[in-house]
């Protein structure tokens, strides 16, 4: 090659690492999601990412702030369509000279609350000594398909917030033993309430919007924590607040632990001489049915990797029951009609008397 060309070829190639030096952080890398990726994708691998690279749980880590704050970076600027469309067209310095970026968000504290790492990594618990706000437990209802699928459920949170107001307050109020000279060598000893002089505060309602995570497999009654949303107290901690999964019933399918159940009718025609259908599952694929067997009515069959996947590992998923009911004819056969039936069918009359059981 010339050496005219390798200095072209080096040239070009300085000019695109430089551009992208220009063009900022890789977010899509930061989040480790394609630039395909759908919101829900995005939001679930920054709520992964940040339990795993939050200060707190790498404190060993010099770079661990640096981490944290490009992850929210990536975060704030994809999950918001406008921000995103800006940033695949030219970068992180569009965003910067839009005055998109850096908005002062805390997409954290949205998912798990102000103080999120009360929870989730074992072995951070809150000191008995310091008083708590009572907890709040709410029913989340949602759908069979948001829990086949996943979905993130955005809910508005009246929360009332400790602001400082003028004069002071008693706070900080504790038992104390005093002991008192009651003559000489004679001593009492009583126990008082010893108070500080603390800033006086108020409450006041803000509104902000949470975002809880319905994740594939849950069931009901599992519980989601935002931890200090609940319930504040002026001289100590929030408690937490608790969404509790509750499941709306649903017009085609039965969920019993990771299994489905549900129920077609057929023709006794279908039933007698076979059928092909298809079942709409949840996330809207089709499940084919075929038989070319007789069919009774309470027949049941089975679809395996058809239920509802599994919690912990959503690659395993559970059962799909069929049950079949039978639906006869309404119109009265003639003679003529009932005599050929009976020569088709083929059948002595079988007539038992049973309780059932």
């Amino acid at each position: 090659m010339a050496p005219v060309s390798v200095w072209l070829l080096f040239s070009v190639i300085l000019v695109i690492s430089l551009h992208a030096i220009d063009a900022g952080r890789d977010f899509y890398s930061i989040l480790g999601v394609p630039k395909s990726a759908t919101t829900n994708q995005i939001k679930k691998a920054y709520r992964k990412l940040a339990k795993e690279l939050h200060p707190d749980k790498n404190k060993d880590d010099s770079d661990a702030d640096e981490k944290f704050k490009d992850l929210g970076a990536a975060y704030e600027a994809l999950s918001d369509p406008e921000k995103r469309e800006t940033y695949d067209r030219c970068g992180e310095e569009c965003l910067q000279k839009e005055g998109m970026g850096g908005g002062g968000m805390d997409p954290f504290a949205s998912f798990f609350g102000d103080f999120g790492f009360g929870f989730g990594f074992g072995g951070q618990e809150r000191g008995h000594e310091v008083a708590r706000g009572a907890d709040i437990a709410m029913d989340l209802w949602v759908t069979l398909e948001e829990l086949y699928s996943g979905n993130f459920v955005e809910v508005v949170r009246n929360k009332p917030v400790i602001k400082p107001a003028r004069g002071t307050r008693k706070c900080n109020c504790r038992p104390e033993m005093v002991t008192r000279q009651l003559g000489p060598g004679r001593f009492q000893m009583t126990q008082q309430t010893v108070c500080d002089e603390c800033p006086n505060v108020r409450l006041e309602n803000e509104e902000r919007v949470l975002e809880v995570e319905v994740e594939p497999g849950m069931v009901d009654g599992q519980e989601h924590r935002f931890v200090a949303e609940g319930e504040p107290h002026i001289d100590g901690e929030p408690g937490d607040l608790l969404f509790v999964v509750r499941t709306h019933p649903h017009d085609r399918f039965h969920r019993k632990g990771d299994d489905l159940y549900t129920n077609v009718t057929i023709s006794l025609q279908d039933a007698l001489t076979g059928f092909e259908m298809d079942i709409e599952h949840l996330d809207g694929h089709k499940v084919h049915i075929k038989r070319e067997k007789v069919t009774w009515p309470g027949a049941r069959i089975r679809r395996k990797g058809e239920g509802m996947p599994n919690y912990e590992n959503n690659n395993l998923y559970g059962m799909l029951y069929i049950t079949f009911d039978i639906e006869f004819p309404k119109k009265d056969f003639t003679e003529e009609e009932k005599e050929e039936l009976r020569k088709i069918l083929n059948q002595d009359s079988v007539n038992k008397v049973y309780n059932g059981l």
